[in-house]
């Protein structure tokens, strides 16, 4: 697991691209001397295991579905990337959980100054679109960031200076692609919202250990 805090930015070294898969080789100076090889790190947002590590450098295989749904494929040697290592279950949640498992591409349609910052406007694909809550969460090229508001198929999202200085945002314009993973939480509600045939009722609140206004345990 992940929460979407960046931790260090790293530069493509090399992108080998096979018949249906690809080696990636991240350099990122003293990140990964503490890192083994089956480690996971995420690698702008796409959860990757190591695979081979040395001083400054790291190796990962990147599997076909992995290509399929991310960007990954379309890096290039010199590229940055943005870096962040497992959860250590004693740390702080920062952002929010995030499994590096990415739902679908999406496309900067507006970039604009906002004080120190700047707001990004995304196009998402329609299928998730669904999941997405103003004030909610989502990860873009694996930062946790909040959506400030969501029209006409598009997401608009609040990128403070912090964000922008420490990771890839800042380098992004109109019409680059990035990685998008949805807050989990609204997949596993969709699933059991789909498991209930009339929805949820008071009946399956109380069932479920909650007591719907005006009701009593007596």
């Amino acid at each position: 697991m992940f929460t979407g805090i960046i931790e260090q930015v790293g530069v493509v070294a090399a992108l080998i691209r096979g018949s249906s898969s690809a080696k990636l080789a991240v350099a990122a100076n003293k990140y990964f001397d503490d890192v083994k090889i089956g480690d996971s790190i995420a690698v702008n947002g796409v959860c990757l295991t190591i695979t081979h590590c040395r001083r400054g450098f790291a190796e990962f295989d990147i599997s076909s579905e992995s290509l399929k749904r991310s960007t990954l494929g379309e890096l290039k040697i010199s590229d940055k990337v943005n870096l962040e290592k497992a959860v250590q279950l004693s740390g702080r949640l920062g952002g929010h959980l995030m499994t590096g498992h990415i739902d679908g591409v999406g496309e900067i349609r507006n970039k604009a100054g906002a004080g120190e910052g700047f707001e990004l406007s995304l196009s998402v694909p329609s299928e998730i679109l669904r999941y997405l809550v103003l004030k909610g969460s989502i990860a873009v090229d694996g930062i946790s960031l909040t959506i400030a508001d969501f029209r006409d198929g598009l997401v608009k999202i609040a990128v403070i200076a912090h964000t922008a200085k420490n990771s890839t945002l800042a380098a992004k314009g109109i019409g680059d692609r990035v990685n998008i993973e949805i807050d989990l939480l609204s997949k596993y509600i969709e699933k059991h919202l789909k498991g209930e045939p009339r929805g949820i009722t008071d009946e399956t609140m109380v069932r479920v250990g909650f007591l719907p206004l005006g009701w009593t345990d007596n």
